[in-house]
């Protein structure tokens, strides 16, 4: 199954699209193929695309001024990413997107989205349903940084993605997480030795 394919089979899952419907909006998407440490969006650069993972991982992340980076998020296969701020607004990205493997994308530009927009409201479903999964993920994300202890934190992510914490470097997802790598490394080690 090619990129497209992949992408028309995904809508499938939110809007009820009939075939040309789907091939209107797949075509106006670009194929990237993307190395790893390839960056995808970087800060002062406005954020031109939205970005479907076809294949691959990614992280999204931010430096403060004393040169700390903090993980905001991550995509894998069938999720979007970008700097949202920078994509919906048009003005300059404060986040770095890293790609962490060799990874294929789709990318839509911001005028072409709009465009999809306009011209059915199929599609601008379809992105508004994708906009409030993101909203929803990213509130849940902050509830639970404020209110859960590092080691619930994990539990959590462990439970929900384990899927994908193999394909995370240790750094990134103890970033994401809150903490640092020492002591994402001292609670996995905990549970190794819970279980034995």
């Amino acid at each position: 199954m090619d990129a497209r394919e992949i992408l028309a089979q995904y809508l499938q899952n939110y809007v009820d699209l009939n075939e040309d419907e789907s091939n209107q909006f797949v075509s106006c998407f670009e194929e990237i193929k993307v190395k790893k440490r390839q960056f995808i969006v970087q800060p002062n650069f406005i954020a031109h695309h939205v970005h479907f993972i076809v294949k691959g991982a990614f992280r999204s992340y931010v430096v403060t001024d004393e040169g700390n980076d903090h993980t905001t998020s991550f995509a894998i296969e069938n999720w979007w990413i970008t700097d949202y701020n920078s994509f919906i607004y048009q003005q300059p990205a404060t986040s770095f997107v890293i790609a962490l493997e060799d990874s294929v994308i789709l990318r839509v530009h911001y005028e072409n989205q709009k465009e999809l927009k306009q011209a059915n409201h199929k599609f601008e479903t379809f992105f508004r349903i994708i906009a409030e999964r993101g909203l929803a993920f990213f509130q849940r994300r902050i509830t639970n940084n404020i209110t859960l202890s590092a080691e619930r934190r994990y539990d959590q992510f462990m439970s929900k993605y384990s899927h994908i914490a193999q394909r995370l470097p240790q750094y990134a997802l103890a970033s994401f997480l809150g903490m640092t790598p020492e002591f994402l490394s001292k609670i996995r080690n905990n549970k190794v030795q819970k279980k034995s």
